[in-house]
């Protein structure tokens, strides 16, 4: 089971690489020295509270991974899949692709507790999102990297971009494989995701 959860977890963060690593954030690029100065103890604390989830639920690390793929599929890497339902903002959480099977949204809520605690109002939930993504392959037993940092929080939710692009199981091969292409992943990204999916 673990090493089948590795496998998942390491095919998942080996297509979402492309995404995540050549981003840019407002006007400048991302880098893992990010928070250095603002909150050193940033990774250190995401590293524990995931740690302590997986620990207590190893399902928790695929849960994770999965809340990065669902979050980073409809508007990019912004954390607004973990945004709730409120005046304008109708929460992607309600979609077909997450509705009763998107999960991990209290370990999230637990780091950003933690992380404000320590450095108030500086590490965004997308970068919470990314640094729990990649802290959940290395405790499952998967390789570790630099995840670029700085990435800001959207103030928006997309329920029919959550609808519409999260691939989902009954879409046909030519429709998963068209959603990928407009995250700029190909035919080898579709199958290492989709194979072990």
């Amino acid at each position: 089971m673990t090493q089948s959860v590795s496998f998942f977890i390491v095919a998942v963060l080996l297509v979402f690489a492309p995404l995540c690593l050549g981003a840019k954030n407002n006007g400048g690029y991302l880098y893992p020295q990010f928070y250095d100065r603002s909150c050193p103890k940033a990774k250190e604390i995401v590293y524990s509270v995931v740690a302590k989830a997986v620990y207590k639920e190893p399902r928790m690390a695929a849960s994770l991974i999965r809340l990065h793929f669902h979050d980073c599929f409809v508007k990019g890497c912004d954390a607004s899949i973990l945004l709730d339902s409120s005046g304008s903002i109708v929460s992607e959480k309600r979609s077909n692709p997450n509705r009763n099977s998107a999960r991990g949204f209290e370990v999230i809520d637990e780091i950003k507790s933690a992380l404000e605690k320590e450095c108030p109002h500086t590490v965004s939930c997308a970068d919470i999102l990314a640094l729990a993504a990649r802290d959940s392959t290395v405790l499952t037993g998967g390789p570790s990297w630099e995840v670029p940092l700085g990435r800001r929080d959207s103030t928006s939710a997309s329920l029919s971009g959550a609808n519409n692009n999260i691939p989902a199981p009954n879409n046909t091969f030519q429709t998963i494989l068209t959603k990928f292409k407009l995250q700029g992943l190909d035919l080898v990204d579709l199958v290492a995701l989709s194979g072990k999916h």
